[in-house]
């Protein structure tokens, strides 16, 4: 087990004599009851079978971090990422800061945040490959780097940005909290670290010597009501009513005088100047989800079409492979964007918790569904076709429910304002409806088979599909302005930063819908008709889904001028910088 050396501090040794019986929120400190059989287990550190003699061991334990004393030195990072061996990219302790006032009466407040070992560990939810556990040794979260496959989606639900995916292992890994050192009785490297006496380590809700103050929040801290994270703070100086971040991000922090609380608010630090940056748009680290997406929810709706008594005859084995072909274009790109594509099987694991896993195992299934009813048109006569193909238009079809739902579900995200509102479902219904009808209209073409009804159809169906996706986007646009939040922040940089590009998806999505709305009319089967809607609605699509993935802004900790900043690891990699690993940014994303 981790040595302890004879002349160790006082100041790093745990010292928890007593405990309350529940946290704040009503949670059990307790994390297992006496005589349970999880009690007087190893945690086997680098192989040790004995039990750690810490007589706090089953309680729950969490940092105390007192903003008046943090001078922003760094140590806590620097210990912590001395200890986990962790390259410059990588840190699972990191400082930010924000600042207020204006000169001479200015004033900054450090912030230092590691992971939270929530009471509700949202990652342990939403890892799909179960590489989470909440031990009931001191209530740690624990997360293995060699179960992970490198999808990311912890760091998308964590409010605080524990989670770190690195680039360059295609894993994620993150503060373990130290419970090696809290098995002998030590602090966590971090804490033992600290020059001001900033940071504190201990059984949840007790008060450090010395401080009068618990609180759940500060400035600049995410709302703690999503995860209920094991932290307190303690701020006593006078702040100003704004604290500004420093990073690229456009928030401030507004202290609301009726509840003394700081609240998130948007700051318009760029003026509103549009511009189109479509390079950053369509270059994003993203792109793997944007063709899985459009091509999914394309082929999903284009087989419910196919199901509808107008369309049979466009249910043509040419029609199947091209949506096979198309659903195997987007299955391939998502598996590719994982750290560890070799390991894409490790995505069903965590199906009893986490959206992405029902999420994959709903669209397999409805891939089955597919590839079954294609297999059964070519093979006609293979024994008991005539009841393995409605078996497997019906597998499809349950595919199409669950794996559709979880798609739109695993976007719900309370972390991420700009995706948490209904309007992530209709664009997705939006685009099964008017490029699955786009789908089959080309293909219908192709094979000489659309017929002016089936155009009428098709026309009504794309114009429903683009009329969904259009309505969504209003009360999107009008919902996001009046949050505030980091979704009000989203749709500033999405009227600003991408403003050109903002304002051409919704032209061309306005005059998509009008063209599938005159096809609709003049029932108009025509190739030229077809190939024009097709040009606009998939270049609205594109552009469209490209802004809701970059746009996104979490609701994370503020960073500082060159750590934790978009803007600098931008600009970094534009000029060259990011080839110096001392900045701490890798080149190219993975």
């Amino acid at each position: 087990m981790f040595p302890v050396r004879p002349n160790e501090p006082e100041y790093a040794r745990l010292k928890d004599p007593v405990s309350l019986e529940k946290n704040r929120y009503g949670q059990s400190i307790e994390t297992v009851p006496e005589g349970h059989e999880l009690r007087g287990q190893s945690l086997r550190i680098n192989g040790d079978a004995a039990v750690g003699p810490n007589p706090n061991r089953y309680k729950q334990h969490g940092f105390f971090f007192n903003a008046d004393n943090c001078i922003a030195c760094h140590a806590c990072e620097a210990a912590c990422s001395e200890k986990n061996d962790n390259p410059a990219h990588i840190a699972f302790r990191s400082v930010g800061f924000v600042e207020g006032g204006v000169y001479p009466n200015t004033q900054r407040l450090n912030i230092s945040m590691a992971c939270n070992h929530c009471d509700n560990p949202v990652c342990l939810k939403g890892c799909p490959t179960r590489a989470y556990t909440k031990f009931a040794e001191y209530g740690a979260v624990l997360q293995d780097p060699d179960i992970c496959f490198g999808c990311g989606y912890c760091t998308w639900v964590c409010p605080y940005n524990a989670p770190q995916l690195d680039p360059v292992k295609g894993q994620v890994s993150k503060c373990n909290m130290c419970v090696d050192r809290l098995e002998v009785g030590l602090k966590p490297a971090c804490v033992s670290a600290c020059l001001g006496k900033a940071l504190d380590f201990g059984v949840i809700e007790n008060i450090p010597e010395g401080r009068s103050q618990a609180k759940t929040a500060i400035p600049g801290f995410p709302t703690p009501d999503i995860t209920h994270p094991n932290v307190r703070f303690q701020q006593t100086r006078v702040t100003q009513r704004d604290m500004v971040r420093v990073d690229s991000t456009p928030l401030k922090y507004h202290k609301d005088d009726g509840e003394g609380a700081f609240r998130p608010q948007l700051d318009p630090k760029y003026g509103f100047k549009r511009h189109w940056n479509l390079g950053k748009l369509l270059g994003s680290h993203e792109n793997a989800h944007i063709a899985f997406t459009l091509s999914v929810q394309a082929v999903m709706g284009a087989f419910v079409m196919l199901l509808l008594p107008g369309f049979a005859a466009l249910n043509t084995l040419a029609t199947l492979i091209v949506m096979l072909a198309l659903m195997s274009f987007g299955l391939f790109k998502l598996n590719m964007h994982l750290g560890k594509p070799h390991r894409f099987y490790r995505g069903f694991n965590n199906w009893r918790l986490s959206p992405v896993s029902r999420e994959i195992a709903g669209v397999s299934l409805f891939f089955v569904g597919l590839a079954g009813t294609a297999f059964f048109t070519l093979f006609p006569g293979f024994p008991f076709a005539d009841l393995l193909k409605p078996a497997a238009m019906l597998a499809g079809m349950l595919g199409i429910v669950f794996g559709g739902y979880y798609m739109y579900k695993l976007y719900r995200i309370k972390a991420r304002p700009f995706w948490d509102h209904w309007q992530t479902g209709s664009s997705f219904a939006g685009t099964g409806l008017a490029l699955g009808g786009l789908l089959l209209g080309l293909t219908g073409l192709a094979q000489g088979a659309l017929t002016s009804e089936q155009a009428t159809l098709l026309g009504a169906l794309m114009a429903l599909g683009f009329a969904l996706e259009s309505l969504g986007l209003f009360f999107h646009a009008r919902d996001m302005k009046a949050r505030g939040d980091e979704g009000a922040a989203s749709h500033y940089e999405q009227t600003t930063r991408y403003g050109h590009a903002y304002g051409l998806r919704n032209t061309l999505l306005a005059l998509s819908g009008v063209l599938a709305l005159v096809i609709a009319l003049l029932g108009a089967a025509s190739p030229v008709a077809f190939a024009l809607l097709g040009l606009m609605a998939l270049a609205a699509a594109i552009l469209g889904r490209a802004l809701f993935y970059v746009l996104v802004i979490p609701t994370t900790l503020p960073g500082a001028f060159f750590w934790r900043n978009k803007g600098f690891v931008e600009h970094a990699r534009e000029v060259g910088l990011a080839e110096m690993p001392q900045l701490g940014v890798v080149p190219d994303s993975h």
